[in-house]
């Protein structure tokens, strides 16, 4: 007799996942103690031995709620349990800039890359799911966030992979229990006060009352059809960014980039041009918001003398001498303690015959 369906699906989806990694290296699960990637680390410990690879994995602890330790510390038990070969159990400081749930993320992912760049991992499995999709690109929508929200997470992306985003959550629920498994019921992810959380509990279940079945899913295709579109455009834009982005005039700037050839570009790769470079600068990627965006094309193609925009984590976007120049940190508030201008544009009150650079 074969496994539960929800086991075997899950396993499926793993085996397809990791099967063009070379025999004998190491694929790590990142794992919370949720049901997602509980599920995605006892899959992962069931396959790698099966195709000749070795299953670790890494779990995280933000410290952001009583006990977290000591849940972590049962996590990497469980994770070992398993089978499973490295486990890391990393602790991080998750900053206050950029709103709770983007500087979470932000604190994740550097200890997952961390933890991968450490043990010499291949991949790194993280346990999204198709709901998870449908969540993210729901969230898109509602922010105005553009096609690469729309597009939502991608199957794979350098080191990491996401095997489980044709899978429902309902499924690793059952392959959880059916393989004696008890996860961690987070209280963030039914927290109203989390925007997620809202669109998992109320606004999603809202719209499957209204529309009928379907709605997770046609989300998901949605996020589908887009990707294939924003990686060509997202190409481009790395491409231009080669020629556009030019070394910081000041030693307080993160990062600069030209006004005249940027202004040039079609509206579409010059918005992720100036968005690459925010984040470059420091600003959260999870917390840039489209509003941010325009802000900072407003510097490029809209200069009318504004001084700068200011923008997530603490970074500053500031037009002078022909360059947008961002300043990360306490610099951003120091710049004009220090003498430097931001420049005027010709509609700058007090500004005569000034060229708009």
């Amino acid at each position: 007799m074969g496994p539960n369906p929800a086991v075997a699906e899950i396993r499926n989806a793993v085996r397809g996942c990791i099967q063009d990694i070379a025999k004998g290296d190491l694929v790590l699960a990142a794992c919370s103690g949720g049901q997602d990637s509980l599920a995605l680390a006892a899959a992962l410990a069931f396959e790698a031995p099966r195709t000749g690879l070795r299953g670790g994995a890494v779990t995280v602890d933000h410290a952001l709620q009583e006990g977290s330790r000591q849940r972590a510390e049962s996590v990497s038990d469980a994770l070992k349990a398993l089978g499973l070969d490295p486990v890391l159990q990393i602790t991080v400081e998750v900053a206050s800039q950029g709103g709770p749930e983007a500087a979470a993320r932000t604190a994740r992912y550097e200890a997952l890359g961390a933890a991968a760049a450490e043990t010499g991992a291949t991949a790194l499995l993280l346990g999204h799911t198709l709901d998870d999709q449908a969540e993210t690109v729901l969230l898109g929508l509602a922010r105005g966030s553009g096609a690469r929200s729309l597009s939502g997470m991608a199957p794979r992306r350098g080191r990491y992979r996401r095997p489980l985003l044709a899978v429902r959550r309902a499924t690793t629920q059952a392959a959880c229990q059916a393989q004696g498994l008890d996860p961690w019921q987070d209280p963030h992810n039914a927290d109203p006060r989390f925007a997620r959380a809202r669109v998992r509990h109320q606004a999603l279940p809202a719209l499957e009352a209204a529309l009928g079945p379907g709605v997770v899913e046609a989300l998901a295709r949605t996020a589908g059809q887009l990707r294939a579109d924003t990686e060509f455009l997202e190409k481009i834009s790395t491409q231009a960014a080669e020629r556009i982005v030019v070394s910081p005039p000041r030693h307080d700037s993160a990062t600069a980039v030209a006004v005249a050839p940027l202004a040039e570009l079609p509206l579409a790769i010059r918005t992720r041009v100036l968005r690459d470079a925010a984040i470059r600068a420091g600003c959260p990627a999870g917390a840039l918001a489209q509003s941010h965006v325009q802000a900072l094309d407003a510097l490029v193609t809209g200069w009318r003398g504004q001084r700068w925009a200011d923008l997530p984590g603490g970074v500053r976007a500031l037009r002078h001498d022909g360059i947008v120049q961002f300043i990360e940190g306490e610099d951003a508030g120091g710049r004009e303690r220090h003498g430097i201008q931001a420049e005027r544009g010709p509609d700058h009150p007090g500004t005569a015959a000034c060229e708009n650079r």
